[in-house]
């Protein structure tokens, strides 16, 4: 099924909604999927609406803040697994956030339903060269970043 959102524009449903678009990320435009949680019948929550157009609004700054916390994560895995001190070509030394804007490709947003958190609730995703299976998601709320984690932190 397909429906046109007056916000969030046309959008496929299976068992989730959905659609495929262009963003600009880091000055590169990079196809993602737009994901929106939501019933069959295509109704979604004005918290949705508000979290996604706070976020559209904001994207060209918030793409920078995404970065240190990223990095942070990194780092803190990379020192949990003990690459810190053997060597894993997965997990290399990265000390700044230039050198990790190689290792992520932004990969999707995902709108959650409005109620179940505070604030304007939003996913990130990733997909990442040190963890290619489960990839690298970010909770924002407010357009903060408040989780970084494995995708599923963002869905």
């Amino acid at each position: 099924m397909t429906i046109n959102d007056s916000i969030f524009g046309e959008l496929e449903y299976d068992y989730i909604w959905s659609k495929d678009t262009t963003i600009n990320f880091l000055g590169k435009e990079t196809e993602i999927a737009l994901i929106i949680k939501g019933d069959e019948d295509g109704k979604f929550d004005e918290d949705q609406y508000t979290a996604y157009q706070s976020l559209m609004q904001n994207w060209e700054q918030l793409q920078q803040s995404f970065l240190q916390p990223i990095l942070d994560y990194y780092q803190q895995k990379r020192h949990e697994l003990g690459y810190d001190i053997a060597f894993n070509e997965n997990y290399p030394l990265i000390e700044t956030t230039d050198e990790l804007i190689d290792m992520i490709t932004l990969d999707g947003i995902a709108v959650p339903y409005g109620d179940i958190r505070e604030g304007r609730d939003i996913g990130i995703l990733f997909n990442c060269t040190w963890d290619q299976e489960n990839g690298l998601g970010l909770r924002l709320s407010d357009e903060k970043v408040v989780e970084v984690g494995y995708q599923d932190v963002a869905i």
